[in-house]
């Protein structure tokens, strides 16, 4: 006779510790418990069996191989990944089964925007519960398919396209002598499709609509290099270059020739900032020299509060409040009007160079530290409340938000040399991208928002196709910001 999952399997224990499977008979059997080992029929009788001679072992042992408690129970896993056609296929079926025959609900079944596949919605289950099956409202009118409303709706429901990443660039341009420096922004791609990097001592253009590549300017004549670049977001053809020797240059680019020269600042300058014709310029001297370029150069602010070099800044998008970052691990939000951070962010114990405005939702700013620190952590600057974080095993050396999803984009250095595209809020890891043999220090997005640029200490730059041209849905508008309702 086959055991089934019910059937009992008793053990008796022999003197020298190993177990005999007992089959259990007639005469073994109990009014109260059903069966019993026959040491335990001795001590219930009075037996005088020495305990030290042989040792009592009963154990109750049920077996469950023949059960299969995965169909007795639907415990199937409904959110099984399934890739291709074939498994959308299968996964449709199964779920077209369930509704004809067990009259489970399927309005809940959606489709992945990560695999293609057909999902349920997650909801709470219990093991032993009994529900009757759902029914709908009876039509007495007649249909022609044998199949009910809801799986007529579920096979005739469109497919959605899959999202694919392509995890090789379209392009790798080589970058001779793009200096592998953690604290400098050596490439920028302006508004209207053209790509400036600078190399040592020299400056190029690389038009993005014809792949000419011009040579801008060559500060070898003056005995300096090329340590920043930064394009007008205002003008077309005005580019800003910052040099080891502390000056930040004017460039017309379609005239190639320097307009205005500032020297303001004691070492190299980094990082440059621009926001429409007022130029921010972070240097090792550890100021930042905020300017109008309309006015004549010995006009600056000079804002103070870092402790060493500043090496990453950005605008807000309302053109209202400028981040930096530091080597010396702080991470400041300044106005226009003030000369002193309004806000003071500590939480990094690295370096903070990639730093990110959300394009989507107002006063959110992303930030990311260096080698000891591999954390990508997110800030509400309108309450000066840190929001979350996540760590990224590696050194974070920029940050990117797409212009048309809640997504972004970081690339790292020590140890993993790698690109990677989150989701935000959730901070899940969409794609992997690598291809760098070096540190990703240099990134820079395309005017339309889907391909990104990449520059590493292997002297080449590569360009990704990573967000789509899906346009988000209209943000609700915060009553709160002022800045929203002004044209």
């Amino acid at each position: 006779m086959e055991s089934g999952p019910t059937s009992p399997i008793y053990t008796e224990c022999k003197s020298d510790g190993t177990q005999e499977p007992q089959t259990p008979t007639k005469n073994r059997k109990n009014k109260s418990s059903g069966y019993y080992s026959p040491h335990l029929r001795r001590s219930l009788a009075g037996g005088t069996g020495s305990p030290s001679k042989e040792k009592s072992c009963d154990r109750f042992i049920p077996t469950r191989n023949g059960a299969k408690w995965e169909n007795s129970f639907s415990l199937t896993p409904e959110t099984q990944s399934e890739n291709g056609d074939e498994g959308r296929e299968q996964h449709t079926y199964r779920c077209l089964l369930q509704n004809e025959l067990l009259g489970a609900d399927i309005d809940d079944i959606r489709l992945s925007s990560e695999d293609g596949s057909l999902q349920r919605t997650p909801h709470k289950r219990r093991l032993f519960h009994y529900q009757s099956p759902s029914r709908e409202p009876q039509d007495h009118g007649y249909s022609l398919s044998p199949v009910s409303r809801k799986s007529q709706k579920l096979l005739t429901s469109p497919k959605k396209s899959l999202r694919k990443i392509p995890r090789l660039p379209y392009k790798v341009l080589d970058a001779p002598e793009l200096q592998d420096d953690f604290y400098l922004n050596l490439v920028d791609w302006s508004y209207f499709n053209v790509l400036t990097v600078g190399l040592s001592a020299s400056v190029y253009l690389w038009s993005a609509c014809t792949s000419q590549v011009t040579r801008l300017c060559d500060l070898s004549c003056e005995g300096d290099t090329v340590t920043s670049v930064g394009w007008s977001d205002r003008s077309s053809n005005i580019l800003a270059v910052g040099t080891n020797r502390g000056c930040v240059q004017l460039w017309d680019t379609q005239a190639q020739k320097r307009t205005a020269i500032f020297e303001s600042h004691e070492s190299r300058a980094g990082a440059l900032a621009w926001n429409g014709d007022l130029l921010c310029s972070g240097s090792r001297d550890r100021f930042i020299i905020q300017r109008d370029v309309r006015t004549p150069p010995h006009q600056f602010k000079k804002l103070t509060g870092h402790k060493q070099e500043v090496c990453g800044l950005k605008w807000s998008p309302d053109r209202q409040h400028l981040a930096s970052g530091g080597n010396d691990n702080k991470l400041f939000v300044w106005n226009q009007s003030s000369l002193a951070p309004v806000q003071k962010y500590s939480d990094h114990v690295a370096a903070v160079k990639a730093i990110a405005w959300s394009p989507h939702q107002h006063g959110l700013l992303a930030s990311g530290g260096g080698t000891a620190d591999q954390y990508i952590r997110f800030w509400n600057t309108l309450t000066g409340q840190p929001l979350q974080s996540v760590h990224t095993g590696s050194q974070v050396c920029n940050l990117a938000w797409s212009k048309t999803t809640h997504e972004f984009v970081s690339t790292h250095g020590y140890s993993q040399h790698q690109i990677l595209v989150w989701k935000y809020p959730s901070l899940q890891q969409v794609v992997c991208l690598t291809g760098h043999h070096c540190r990703v220090l240099y990134l820079a997005m395309s005017p339309d928002g889907q391909s990104i640029v990449t520059g590493a200490g292997d002297e080449t730059l590569r360009f990704w196709n990573v967000f789509n041209k899906s346009r988000l849905q209209k943000e609700s508008r915060s009553a709160l910001n002022l800045f929203s309702s002004i044209r």
